[in-house]
């Protein structure tokens, strides 16, 4: 079950569009509020020009969570990692999108349009929007992530 007060960043490029546009119409049908970042259309964009706001309003935690989405998922995964307070995780199976929710905490989906089905997509989605981190002794580990060494 999605948390109704839960609200999603999403964003992608060109090539992730057709498949940002299916996930967004899907999660707003189900009354979840879903703030767009772009791009608009599948013209060619420059990912970290979508990635860097949506990141960076992500790690503010004006958004609890973020989906973020190009060819491989891991350019926009890459960007996204900059920021002190985000966790991108590049999903393309249910047990690793499960394990980023439990395990990592990840806070932003990194899905790889070229390599996934729309179907699969929104079932990884589903999956991290409803699965909660263990904590335990994954706590210690998360907040390590961010520590500057």
């Amino acid at each position: 079950m999605f948390d109704p007060l839960m609200n999603i960043a999403i964003g992608c490029d060109h090539a992730g569009y057709k498949l940002k546009e299916y996930l967004k119409k899907n999660l707003q049908s189900q009354n979840i509020p879903v703030k767009d970042f772009g791009s608009f259309s599948e013209d060619s964009v420059d990912y970290p020009d979508i990635i860097h706001p949506l990141a960076r309003a992500v790690d503010k935690n004006d958004f609890q969570k973020g989906i973020i989405i190009c060819g491989s998922g891991n350019g926009v995964a890459m960007v996204a990692n900059k920021y002190g307070n985000v966790r991108a995780a590049v999903c393309w199976s249910e047990e690793i999108t499960r394990l980023s929710r439990l395990h990592n905490d990840a806070n932003i989906i990194a899905l790889p349009a070229r390599f996934i089905s729309v179907e699969q997509a929104m079932g990884f989605v589903k999956i991290f929007l409803t699965t909660q981190f263990e904590g335990g002794r994954h706590l210690r580990r998360v907040e390590k992530i961010s520590k500057l060494l």
